[in-house]
């Protein structure tokens, strides 16, 4: 801590803006050491405004003064005559402004100082046009390893020399305001950015004389607060990590690990909001899949040489693996303050480097306490689209024609074949005989009728004989027992090509998920193909299946009616029961139980997701607006 000290009486702590765990670390200090006056780097004209505008934490606040309107020359030949008035460009009205940020760590301790009753000082120059220079350092959760000593040392070989002449004059002038400062006070806690610390450091050690600056003028500073949907351009932290950081304090909780406890409860909460929305349609999100995005956040933060992941990174991994829906709820959840301005408040709405102001002026607005420089990076989410535009669509659907979306239809197709081929591998296993090994291993070693007999030292080989007849029907039951309410879709598609299965299947309403002109989403229950295809009654209104109850039943019923093999794939999470199995019989049937859990359950949520469009002609289109994982 040495090197922090610029005197006896003067401990100089650089902080990193727009940091919580810069702001915890800065409380650690002021509630652990004893100071009489807290120096911060901020002009005397914004100490009642700033002060006024703590108060009323946890309600975040923007205080602001503007500056005089710049012109930049623009270029000029005489070949090209211009009026006078082009012959400048305007960069537009400018404002520089103070956080009133629970997470700023300047902000922190003038709130503590406020609180234990300590004398502030404001010691920043009101320059004219304030210059905010952000600088890229290590990631701030180092600090709670290292302290705010170790943390500040190691930075020293990193840090840049800036030669920009009105922040040596700023830090020159803090330098005398702090020996003025020592004189009457014996323990001082000065805070400061990194790019100020060496610079006040050498003018309060080499007592140079102060350059001048054209200092600022004299209009007045205002208090707003901030819109609720731009908190994410002006908080350092994301808003909701910001809003734990004030819930804990209001509840005497922890808060030493919350830039890493936030994210893991940002994920959490953005769960139970995204199973809350989409109900039975979300995607499972379980403890592996959440442990594998925690992972791969890790990597990607690693791999962008930070500790913590920023926003953008938690969005692409949650895009990734959990897909564009919830990669919305995480990024609107994200943004979301829990402690808005009261609605009668004068707000200012941030925006990148910009705010428009209550009485409608966008500004280009200059930070006091710039953090880490920010580069602003876009991604792609196929967002629900607005309910307007859904009611639009549900009222031109065309209800006489609709039809599947063909990748779709290869998808489930394939499926099918597959479930095929492991039911006729089980039915060849229930014929499959044993014998003891003579001279060929047959189709392979029998292990458990070997170690039966290993007492006798004989081995056994296993033989299976060739698999008798095919499969032509295959009964999928994704929910079982299904709730005739949430299947109210009932309908029989007959196949378009040979390729296709004749398809029969009770799924959700598709008018209740609209995404497109034409194009709505449904979920399947359950469903039975026939392949090859034939022409076959609806068999929803087929009235020699009406002597059963369920939709599962009549599914099973009309396989079995309508298949011309023997036996009869039904895929389900349980195997058949006795009244399923008798109603086999009765037609001379046998069920072959393929268990769900031996196929990955993401592949089958992907599968029981499928879209309907109202003619074939929104085929040409449809790509456009759906997404597939």
């Amino acid at each position: 801590m040495e090197h922090l000290h610029l005197s006896d009486r003067i401990t100089a702590l650089p902080v990193v803006h727009g940091s919580g765990d810069f702001a915890v670390e800065v409380r650690r200090l002021m509630l652990s050491h004893s100071f009489d006056a807290l120096a911060v780097p901020l002009p005397e004209c914004f100490r009642d405004q700033v002060e006024a505008a703590i108060t009323r934490l946890p309600e975040t606040s923007i205080v602001y003064q503007r500056e005089q309107t710049l012109f930049a020359p623009k270029d000029w030949h005489p070949d090209q005559p211009q009026d006078e008035e082009d012959l400048a460009e305007t960069l537009g009205p400018q404002a520089s402004y103070v956080p009133i940020d629970p997470c700023q760590p300047v902000i922190a301790a003038i709130r503590i100082a406020l609180q234990e009753h300590i004398p502030r000082h404001y010691l920043d120059a009101p320059v004219s046009n304030f210059q905010s220079i952000s600088t890229a350092l290590p990631d701030p959760y180092a600090v709670k390893q290292l302290q705010s000593g170790l943390f500040a040392a190691g930075t020293i070989p990193v840090l840049p020399y800036i030669q920009e002449p009105q922040l040596r004059y700023r830090t020159q002038d803090m330098a005398r305001r702090l020996k003025e400062l020592e004189k009457k006070k014996s323990s001082i806690l000065f805070l400061c950015s990194f790019n100020e610390w060496l610079l006040v450091k050498q003018a309060y050690e080499q007592e140079a004389e102060i350059d001048q600056q054209e200092l600022g003028p004299e209009t007045s500073i205002e208090i707003a607060g901030v819109e609720d949907r731009t908190h994410v351009f002006f908080t350092g932290e994301l808003p909701f990590v910001t809003g734990l950081y004030e819930q804990a304090r209001y509840d005497l909780d922890d808060d030493e690990n919350l830039s890493v406890d936030g994210i893991k409860h940002l994920l959490m909460t953005s769960r139970t909001k995204y199973q809350d929305e989409l109900g039975k349609r979300a995607r499972p999100i379980t403890p592996k899949l959440m442990s594998t995005y925690f992972r791969y956040v890790r990597n990607l933060a690693l791999v962008e040489r930070r500790l913590t992941p920023d926003l953008y990174t938690l969005i692409i991994a949650a895009q990734q693996i959990f897909g564009d829906q919830f990669a919305i709820t995480l990024a609107e959840l994200a943004r979301e303050y829990p402690f808005p301005s009261p609605a009668n408040r004068l707000k200012v709405s941030m925006g990148i480097d910009r705010s428009r102001l209550p009485d409608g002026d966008i500004l280009i607005m200059k930070s006091r306490l710039p953090g880490h420089p920010i580069s602003w990076r876009s991604c792609e989410l196929k967002s629900r689209p607005p309910e307007i535009d859904q009611e639009k669509w549900l009222k031109n659907w065309n209800w006489s024609s609709h039809c599947s979306w063909p990748p779709e239809d290869e998808s489930i197709e394939s499926f099918r074949t597959h479930v095929k081929d492991q039911a006729l591998a089980m039915l060849g296993n229930d014929l499959a005989k044993t014998e003891k090994f003579s001279s060929s291993m047959k189709d392979g070693l029998d292990i458990r009728e070997t170690l039966r007999n290993w007492h006798t030292g004989d081995l056994y080989v296993k033989e299976y004989p060739p698999s008798r007849g095919s499969l032509d029907c295959v009964v999928m039951l994704f929910d079982s027992p299904a709730d005739p309410r949430d299947y109210t879709w009932r309908i029989t598609w007959q196949a378009e090509h040979h390729d296709e299965s004749t398809l029969a299947f009770f799924a959700t309403p598709y008018e209740d998920d609209m995404i497109g002109p034409g194009i709505a989403r449904a979920r399947y229950g359950g469903a039975m193909f026939l392949f090859p295809p034939r022409p076959v009654f609806d068999v929803w209104t087929d009235r020699r299946l009406d002597f059963v109850d369920t939709l599962e039943e009549r599914l099973i019923v009309a396989a079995c009616l309508h298949s011309k093999e023997n036996h009869i794939a039904i895929l389900s999470h349980g195997p058949p029961g006795t009244a399923w199995k008798r109603l086999a019989r009765k037609y001379k049937k046998k069920l072959i139980h393929v268990p769900l859990n031996r196929f990955s359950q993401q592949t089958v949520e992907n599968l029981r997701n499928f879209h309907v469009l109202s003619g074939q002609g929104v085929r040409s289109y449809a790509s456009h607006f759906i997404r597939k994982p």
